[in-house]
């Protein structure tokens, strides 16, 4: 007869195996977002200035700010998501101010760990050093941005679930 300890850790490590299968599934659902998101950004980025040439008087940059006015008052607004997590391809000399607050949060929790000699930070930490109820949703809030970040050049994750500045992210400190 198996041991109720035995029993209850087959459960957990079944529960375990679930919930890293989710994770890998999000993580790649993540990761398509960002670059249907990227291409989305383009396709708006082309449309207006195909309009701006065309437009009348040959798309004078008064005009250009005009029709873009009109057009994005009668558009249906962005999901609200998708305008607040814009976050740059991280490049030399770009500073943190690029980056909404919320990112730039997680940014100075990282550079300080470095500066402290620590090493990298899961997202359930992140959570509990921002004071924030360790729950699921803000965890797997957290998680997204990190990832987002991961993509984006900004930030490393050298172990599942771990994260830390990439290598010379540290150095862009300034304007943060």
């Amino acid at each position: 007869m198996p041991s109720l300890v035995g029993l209850l850790e087959q459960r957990e490590l079944s529960a375990r195996r679930r919930v890293d299968e989710l994770r890998g599934e999000a993580d790649r659902i993540q990761a398509e977002l960002a670059v249907a998101e990227l291409e989305w950004q383009e396709w708006v980025i082309a449309r207006r200035r195909v309009d701006t040439v065309l437009g009348p008087h040959g798309g004078t940059t008064a005009d250009a700010e005009v029709a873009e006015d009109r057009r994005d008052a009668d558009a249906p607004s962005a999901p609200r998501d998708a305008v607040k997590s814009h976050v740059p391809v991280w490049r030399e000399e770009l500073p943190w101010s690029v980056l909404s607050v919320d990112y730039q949060r997680i940014l100075k929790a990282l550079a300080d760990r470095i500066r402290l000699g620590q090493g990298p930070l899961t997202c359930q930490e992140m959570a509990a050093d921002f004071g924030l109820d360790v729950v699921p949703a803000r965890v797997e809030t957290l998680r997204s941005k990190a990832k987002r970040l991961v993509a984006r050049g900004w930030l490393a994750e050298p172990a599942p679930g771990r994260f830390t500045l990439a290598v010379g992210v540290a150095g862009t400190t300034s304007g943060s």
